[in-house]
């Protein structure tokens, strides 16, 4: 923010709550390594220190909002919707204040076929999960909320009972000036360029990739990319040797994501076969340098794709899903115009819809809805191939001021 110019104290307010936050986290980390705890566990943690950093939010900026300094209250993170907001919604209500809450987002449950992945990814609290409800301002978080943006149908889903409030809006986006750089959309006859980009953990389901490709990688139909690090690293590393498809199949590590940009530029397929993905900002920076995203259809990332802009796989058991990603790139290995005409339509489609300032332009219109300025909006679930955001005006007004939030 400082070297974008902004001034701490004017434009933005710095609060640091590492008096609390850095004990809970050291702790936290101790846990974490003994009983082998996964992201739950995180956000069990976050939850307790963001206790405190709304207290000091309401002690920095209390009398700004009592004075009339903001017109509305925007909380964007943290994204989990198990964390509530046990201070500032409930200060919101009291003095007036439109309280903004989301994207949210979180909460995707665990096929039930991969429980061994579950487990190997430290997730047991997943089976209490349910728990958050009892959290200190989990209901009024909900009720006090002018408007609540959901950002997956996972999340939409959780909001039920509010659902008058509720506006679906993927929390993902894309910087266009970080993919200006365009992948060559020319096969020239030879092996399909296939790639996946991510961390290697159990969920994202980098081994049945793996699988999946073995057979075609040996007939040199395809060559694979995986870009990332991760626990299963080794593990990967066995799997390929057993496979024998090591000329074919390569693991960079961790690279820099300029690296990263150019690497998948050189690929015309990118495979996510993550079981459990709220988001899926990778498969969005992939379909922004046109390639073809192949997904699993459960959370996140099968909402960011049509059946024109790329391939969802369905979510089944795991011979299953490696059966089906087998078939879809071999298919797309047999007619490679096929792959480089998805891809273009996959870009055309984060270029219109999942850039952050068409992201900006929909959060604005919420806020007109908040401060009753027009209806509520509605984008679509999944977001429509036309947008429905008009121009944004110029500034936000209420009763002639610009707006603060």
């Amino acid at each position: 923010m400082e070297r974008a110019g902004w001034i701490e104290g004017r434009e933005f307010t710095a609060i640091d709550p590492a008096v609390v936050e850095s004990p809970i986290n050291r702790f936290g980390e101790l846990i974490q390594k003994a009983l082998r705890l996964g992201w739950t566990w995180t956000t069990v943690l976050s939850t307790l220190s963001y206790y405190y950093f709304e207290h000091l939010a309401v002690v920095r900026l209390g009398e700004a909002l009592r004075n009339g300094r903001f017109d509305i209250v925007h909380r964007l993170t943290p994204v989990s919707p198990a964390t509530p907001s046990l201070i500032v919604a409930r200060y919101c209500r009291s003095i007036g204040v439109p309280f903004v809450w989301g994207p949210v987002n979180g909460g995707v449950a665990w096929p039930r076929g991969f429980r061994d992945v579950m487990h190997r990814e430290g997730e047991w609290l997943s089976y209490v999960r349910g728990g958050h409800r009892l959290l200190p301002g989990y209901s009024l978080t909900r009720k006090s909320a002018a408007a609540l943006i959901a950002g997956s149908a996972a999340a939409w889903d959780q909001l039920k009972g509010h659902r008058e409030r509720c506006v679906y809006l993927p929390e993902n986006a894309i910087d266009p000036d970080r993919f200006e750089l365009r992948k060559p959309n020319t096969p020239g006859g030879g092996p399909l360029r296939v790639a996946f980009a991510g961390r290697l953990v159990p969920l994202k389901g980098t081994d049945m990739l793996i699988d999946a490709a073995a057979p075609l990688v040996r007939a040199g139909k395809i060559v694979l990319d995986i870009i990332g690090d991760g626990p299963e690293m080794a593990s990967l590393l066995g799997q390929i040797a057993n496979a024998d498809v090591g000329h074919g199949v390569t693991i960079s590590g961790w690279i820099e994501h300029r690296e990263v940009v150019k690497r998948l530029a050189s690929s015309q397929v990118f495979v996510f076969p993550s079981i459990r993905e709220f988001g899926g900002g990778a498969v969005l920076e992939a379909m922004a340098l046109g390639l073809t995203p192949i997904v699993v259809d459960y959370g996140g990332p099968a909402e960011l794709v049509t059946e024109d802009t790329g391939i969802r796989v369905p979510l089944g058991p795991r011979a299953s899903v490696v059966a089906t990603l087998r078939e879809r790139l071999e298919d797309l290995a047999a007619s490679p115009d096929r792959a480089r005409l998805i891809g273009e339509r996959a870009r055309e489609r984060v270029y219109k819809l999942f850039t952050w300032d068409v992201k900006a332009k929909q959060v604005l219109e919420v806020y007109r809805w908040v401060l009753r300025q027009r209806g509520k909006p509605d984008f679509g679930m999944p977001l429509r191939e036309e947008p429905t955001v008009r121009a944004a005006p110029t500034s936000l007004t209420r009763d002639g001021a610009p707006v603060s939030t």
